[in-house]
């Protein structure tokens, strides 16, 4: 009888390398129990390198006396499934990253290294002996104190921290006081599954209109198949309601829930609506969860015992093995595309997932990407409308102010100020959008001339006046204030343009005494300042909101009655071609902030170009046509959704260098492209300088994906082989959704 033939496994690196290396098992090791999924340590040239098994098979271009064996196995079991490793692995090819770089994105930070799995449970607390036996009594001048001892002592064994903050709120300086009398003290909680019978009804939430319910109906017709859906519904309409009654439907059928935000920011109102109707197990990912309650929570889900996943871009790769919906919120928002090192977009890999998983995916935007409008409108998505507001809110009026020759103060007209003071004499709110912090954008003196100019990058250094500050906001650096002009010594520097510090200050002076904050990165920079002041906010103890698009998104304000947008202009002439849709998108999210309930609102657009007809089109018919009419302009100029683009990006520190690179790969190219794929380029970036290096671009598109990926696949092996390719710093962006 032939030997039987040794078992391969094939393992992923991390690291840029293109290929899976084949090793043996170790030789003390039952093949059999080896799986994909599992960590292991292989020796890897001169070093020994974590590695993740990805295949097991019979079949190995080596001679199997020429491969090493695996040294150790660091799992007991797999960490990711068949489903989630054909995931990574199939975003891997697409997306033309390195296999091990994908797959080892997938796992939670600490498992990326060889560092053991955290002890099964997750952290929480319990009454000491003399907690159990003191508390009740000793508490009544701790009014805190006691509801969490009553809390922890009806529980009998414990309660985790998710447990004690969805119940009690913010709870910590009450555990550790607790924790000082000898009273409490923390624990490893053991998880308590999926529980069905916990599962909600939804006779709290509110009822549904016709549009809700048909959206409902077709999402609940498609549960254990897969169908795309784009839910579309105006900016308070109730899309945060149709979720919750679609996972209602899932978990009752004992399935799980994944749901995906953009940021950070969106996540805990969200959670809260979701924990406050969905009585279920339900973990939170982002990259401010911190490394072990995230690696926990991670280990909840894989296990399929949270029953609702709610996290941004990366928690689509979280192995979730009762999957059954996938539901994407503002799935228009770029922070979904990865910009740097992996760049995948994780709403088209939510649909992905979804189709291989065979489970609907819903997409939800009150301005949905022209990409996804293109894929409702033709068939290929379910298109779900949602055109009225939820309630007796009325939508906003939106009004275009012409501001030529008027005069400004930090960028605010007469006229929006007049507005301005009716509103805040009326007791209501207001808010204001700049899409620029700082205090200034530029740094001038008014003598010579000179301008405050990043030596890193071809921008302006922006003004920070409270913190004495320039600013390069591309690469990081930060410079003092010049008390003399640079070029020729004057003392007469002025800030020119505004910024929303700058702004902030203005308002102020014209509206002394009224309640008033400042929301942008500099402001919320401490843990905790941005969920205080949209609290504050919503509660009606702040009168004038200034921002940046952190105010833009999702928040309920229900006093706002007047929204001024300050600057729209810079959309409208942008480098990128998206530049309109992303402008008319933002417009209509800060739009939807007011007149939330059942007071009317209004929306004032500043702007010099006020016959422009998109912004006529977006004020007169609203998103829906304004779509309509980029889609064809779209159409005529061939670009996305119409044709499909990979970006090659290049830099180096001698410009030269970089664009040499990219005709380098124009050569390589050669025959590979045939007659489906066009090359553009190259050209430096329209940002050509940033952190001291000099960026260059080369441009794939073809109007058929298969052949653009064809051909990218066979150009990648060939880039990879020409000898500049080391001394360069290059990426390939496919369906890039910035070029700049």
């Amino acid at each position: 009888m032939p030997a039987e033939a040794p078992v391969i496994l094939r393992v992923a690196v991390a690291g840029p390398l293109p290929n899976l290396f084949d090793y043996l098992p170790p030789p003390a090791e039952d093949p059999r129990r080896l799986c994909p999924g599992m960590r292991v340590i292989v020796p890897f040239g001169r070093r020994r390198r974590v590695g993740l098994i990805a295949e097991c098979t019979t079949q190995s271009e080596h001679a199997a006396e020429r491969l090493k064996p695996i040294e150790a196995v660091l799992d007991p079991r797999p960490l990711l499934g068949p489903r989630d490793i054909a995931l990574a692995r199939w975003a891997a090819t697409y997306y033309q990253h390195p296999p091990g770089d994908v797959l080892f994105s997938a796992l939670p930070a600490r498992l990326r290294r060889s560092e053991p799995l955290l002890e099964a449970g997750e952290a929480g607390w319990r009454l000491t002996t003399e907690g159990r036996a003191r508390a009740r009594e000793g508490l009544d001048r701790a009014p805190a104190q006691r509801r969490v001892a009553e809390l922890l002592l009806a529980s009998g064994q414990g309660l985790s921290r998710g447990e004690l903050k969805q119940r009690l709120g913010a709870c910590g300086p009450a555990l550790r006081a607790l924790a000082a009398r000898g009273w409490a003290e923390p624990c490893p909680i053991e998880s308590r599954g999926h529980v069905r019978e916990r599962l909600p009804r939804a006779a709290n939430g509110p009822m549904l209109n016709s549009d809700q319910q048909a959206a409902v109906g077709a999402v609940q017709a498609a549960l254990g198949h897969f169908r795309a859906f784009l839910l579309e519904g105006i900016t308070g309409s109730g899309k945060t309601e149709v979720y919750i009654r679609l996972l209602l439907a899932v978990l009752a059928g004992g399935r799980q829930g994944l749901v995906l935000v953009p940021e950070i920011g969106l996540t805990p109102q969200l959670q809260r609506r979701l924990s406050e109707r969905l009585c279920a197990p339900m973990v939170v990912l982002h990259s401010s969860v911190g490394e072990r309650e995230r690696e926990l929570a991670w280990r909840r889900a894989a296990a399929g015992e949270a029953a609702v996943v709610l996290g941004t871009r990366s928690a689509v790769f979280v192995p979730l093995p009762r999957l059954g919906m996938i539901l994407v919120d503002e799935e228009h928002d770029l922070s979904f595309k990865q910009q740097e090192g992996f760049r995948y977009s994780a709403r088209d890999l939510a649909v992905r997932r979804a189709q291989q998983t065979g489970c609907p995916v819903v997409l939800g935007s009150a301005t949905p990407s022209l990409e996804s409008l293109y894929n409702a409108t033709s068939g290929r998505y379910g298109h779900l409308e949602l055109p009225e507001r939820a309630g007796n809110a009325l939508p906003p009026r939106i009004a275009l102010l012409d501001i030529r020759s008027q005069p400004l103060r930090a960028g605010l007209s007469p006229v929006l100020a007049r507005l301005m003071g009716e509103q805040v004499a009326d007791g209501s709110q207001v808010l204001l959008f700049l899409n620029r912090r700082g205090f200034a954008p530029v740094l001038i003196c008014h003598d010579c001339g000179w301008v405050g100019e990043c030596p890193r990058c071809d921008a302006r250094l922006t003004l920070h006046l409270s913190a004495n500050r320039l600013w390069c906001h591309h690469c990081g650096l930060v410079r003092s204030v010049p008390t003399l002009c640079p070029g020729c010594g004057s003392p007469r520097l002025r800030p020119l343009g505004q910024g929303t510090e700058r702004l902030e200050g203005e308002l102020r002076n014209l509206f002394p005494g009224v309640s008033m904050a400042r929301v942008d990165r500099d402001s919320t920079r401490r843990r905790g300042a941005l969920g205080r002041v949209l609290t504050a906010a919503r509660q009606g103890e702040i009168q004038l909101l200034v921002g940046t698009q952190m105010l833009a998104k999702g928040h309920h304000f229900p006093r706002v009655t007047l929204v001024g947008i300050l600057d729209v202009d810079q959309g409208l002439y942008g480098a990128d071609f998206r530049s309109p849709e992303r402008m008319a998108q933002l417009i209509i999210q800060v739009a939807g902030r007011a007149g939330r309930a059942e007071r009317p609102g209004r929306v004032v657009l500043q702007t010099r170009h006020p016959d422009h007809p998109l912004l006529l089109t977006l004020q007169r018919q609203g998103y829906g046509a304004f779509a309509r009419a980029c889609l064809e302009e779209r159409r005529e100029a061939s670009l996305p959704p119409f044709a499909h683009q990979a970006l090659l990006r290049a830099e180096s520190p001698e410009a030269a260098v970089a664009v040499e690179f990219l005709a380098a790969a124009v050569e390589a190219a050669g025959d590979i492209r045939g007659t489906q794929v066009q090359l553009f380029g190259p050209v430096p970036a329209p940002m050509e300088r940033r952190a001291g290096r000099h960026r260059a671009h080369l441009l794939a598109q073809s109007g058929r994906r298969p052949a653009l990926q064809r051909f990218v696949a066979t150009w990648m092996t060939a880039i990879r082989g020409l000898k500049g390719s080391r001394g360069v710093r290059w990426s390939l962006d496919v369906d890039p959704q910035e070029l700049l």
